[in-house]
């Protein structure tokens, strides 16, 4: 693997044997585990750099941030459709 990376090469071989004897719904579980993790730092990131923004506009911007603009700006016009 010649991806950059802060993990040796000694440490990545015990991952891969600790993930290798992981059920797959265990592996899922751990996946979901690390998103939810990932969401909430960044979530928390941007409400440190914004602490006066409402709920929504950090939604906004999460979503932006894990979705890209492009989609973001498709939720936010479905959003604004009314019932």
């Amino acid at each position: 693997m010649d991806r950059l990376s802060d993990t040796s090469p000694e440490a990545r071989q015990v991952q891969r044997a600790i993930f290798h004897r992981m059920s797959g719904s265990d592996r899922v579980a751990l996946a979901f585990e690390m998103s939810d993790a990932a969401r909430s730092l960044t979530e928390a990131g941007i409400r440190h750099r914004h602490p006066d923004w409402t709920d929504q506009q950090l939604r906004d911007a999460l979503l932006e941030r894990l979705q890209g603009p492009v989609l973001a700006e498709r939720a936010r016009r479905f959003r604004r459709v009314p019932a």
